[in-house]
């Protein structure tokens, strides 16, 4: 099934999946198998070298993100940020998700059409489909 996942989902799906919940990892894993991969927000790439500048994760994090996206089938794909998703954020309340990032990985969810894959309270509370 397609689907949007947020910057946590990714990461934890390539560094621990033993913070995914079984019904998100089968959803990656079974996307990635089946040749549909899920997509990931061009703004998550750039959260990523965020989290290892500061330390939060592992320092080769972004190099692994790079391998797998090179595979023949990788789990995900990058979706670029455009006005499409510039004009879907005004759908993301700002009041309630008021990170600009995690709007933006939102709008990427409204604009395909898809759920998006996160455990964020705000990002659920938020009237979007979600998944976790």
């Amino acid at each position: 099934m397609p689907a949007v996942l947020d910057t946590h989902a990714a990461i934890w799906y390539l560094l621990d999946t033993t913070n995914l919940s079984p019904t998100v990892f089968s959803l990656i894993d079974t996307a990635a198998a089946s040749g549909v991969p899920t997509y990931i927000s061009a703004v998550s790439l750039v959260e990523v070298v965020y989290l290892v500048e500061r330390g939060r994760i592992a320092a080769d994090a972004f190099d692994r993100f790079v391998r797998e996206l090179g595979q023949d089938n990788p789990a995900f794909k990058v979706f670029p940020l455009d006005y499409n998703i510039a004009s879907a954020l005004r759908a993301v309340p700002r009041d309630i998700v008021a990170d600009m990032p995690d709007r933006i990985i939102a709008a990427t969810a409204l604009h395909l059409g898809l759920p998006l894959v996160t455990r964020d309270r705000r990002l659920q509370a938020a009237g979007i489909q979600t998944i976790w």
